[in-house]
């Protein structure tokens, strides 16, 4: 949790999640094997992990959780730095919380048996809708997923959309042409790149450059992974046509926008942890 509150604070207390992971990586000087490392769903391990610490700093405080897909220090999280011991803490208290919780909930008979001891966070897969959908999104093979960035542009009123085959993109996945308004609009050109892991400066510099790139008048990079620190500020243009960047956690957001490949299912459930307040 305490690398969590310092990635964010590097950050300059707001981020996206892939962000905050990578950050954490590199200032902790991980190896390969650990970063890569999978569980049994595919979801990055060093990613849930982090995941599962900022859902206890939420609790805790911390972090402020109203905003899907950013992660935001509150005024307490950025004045506070947790030891590992600390961090240890925070989570055995919201784990007698939440077996209070659940033990308040079963029948008289059923609350007398032991309950079983709540798994450490790292082995605990996050449950949430975000990340299925980015797990199905990488499982599908490149061509799918062009032709799936395809659809999302024709969700966000992109018109005249085109996926280039492999022997004609020119370092371009496709075309399309943005209409502001009657009189404005604007040639796009995309890439898609179908990755777990992160985009490289070289590859933001690499698509800007391509032949096809040159003629656009609006760039857009679509990662299912992330975009280095490096990778961002090339992005960002100095001097050149800037590249718009969409990592794995806005592709989710825009998904979710449109509710594309979702089904809603309506449950409304107490919130236990807003009772937890009033207990003490």
């Amino acid at each position: 949790m305490g690398p969590v509150l310092d990635a964010l604070r590097e950050l300059g207390g707001a981020a996206r999640p892939k962000q905050v992971s990578a950050l954490v990586a590199q200032n902790l000087g991980l190896p390969p094997e650990v970063m890569e490392a999978k569980l049994k769903s595919g979801t990055e391990r060093l990613h849930n992990q982090v995941c599962w610490a900022r859902q206890y700093l939420v609790w805790e405080g911390l972090i402020d959780g109203a905003r899907r897909g950013e992660w935001k220090l509150t005024d307490a999280g950025a004045r506070t730095r947790l030891t590992e011991a600390e961090g240890r803490s925070i989570f055995l208290k919201w784990v007698e919380i939440h077996q209070r919780t659940r033990q308040a909930k079963l029948e008289p008979e059923e609350s007398a048996v032991a309950a079983p001891e709540t798994a450490a966070p790292e082995e605990i897969e996050e449950p949430t809708m975000e990340a299925e959908l980015l797990n199905v999104i990488q499982a599908l093979p490149p061509s799918g997923f062009e032709r799936l960035c395809m659809r999302l542009l024709h969700e966000w009123a992109f018109e005249d959309i085109k996926v280039l085959g492999k022997s004609h993109d020119g370092g371009v996945d496709g075309t399309a042409v943005l209409r502001l308004n009657a009189f404005v609009s604007f040639d796009v050109a995309f890439q898609c790149k179908r990755y777990r892991g992160g985009v490289s400066r070289d590859q933001v510099a690499s698509f800007r450059g391509s032949k096809k790139a040159l003629h656009a008048e609006k760039l857009i990079l679509i990662t299912t992974g992330y975009f280095t620190a490096e990778a961002i500020k090339e992005a960002k243009g100095e001097g050149a046509l800037a590249v718009e960047l969409v990592d794995g956690d806005r592709l989710i957001e825009l998904f979710s926008e449109r509710k594309l490949g979702l089904r809603r299912e309506e449950v409304i459930r107490v919130d236990h942890v807003f009772f937890e307040q009033f207990r003490q």
